[in-house]
């Protein structure tokens, strides 16, 4: 249950730096909202992760799974170009996180 928690929170981690972004330097009320919404629900969620999964492995995957998502919803939205050297190092990214998950 800690890692599917674990999974969650990381992808609300890419919800609230997607959402405060939106909000223009907290300019703009609906994603200044959702940022903290997100923020604290997606810590709550790592908090939680960390009573049964070691520390660093439970926030290097929250971190891992929040920055590859926002990354790739900046290539869904063209707010970033996927080059090849993006993609691959973004599948190692995601190959690190599935090898603490493996290992752990």
């Amino acid at each position: 249950m800690a890692w599917l928690i674990l999974i969650l929170s990381g992808m609300l981690e890419a919800v609230w730096a997607v959402a405060l972004a939106a909000s223009d330097g907290f300019k703009r009320r609906g994603p200044a909202i959702v940022f903290v919404v997100a923020a604290i629900v997606s810590m709550a969620g790592l908090a939680w992760a960390m009573r049964e999964l070691p520390t660093g492995t439970a926030y290097s995957v929250w971190v891992g799974i929040g920055a590859t998502l926002t990354v790739v919803w900046g290539f869904v939205t063209k707010q970033e170009r996927p080059t090849l050297a993006r993609v691959l190092l973004l599948l190692v990214l995601v190959g690190g996180v599935v090898g603490l998950k493996a290992v752990s």
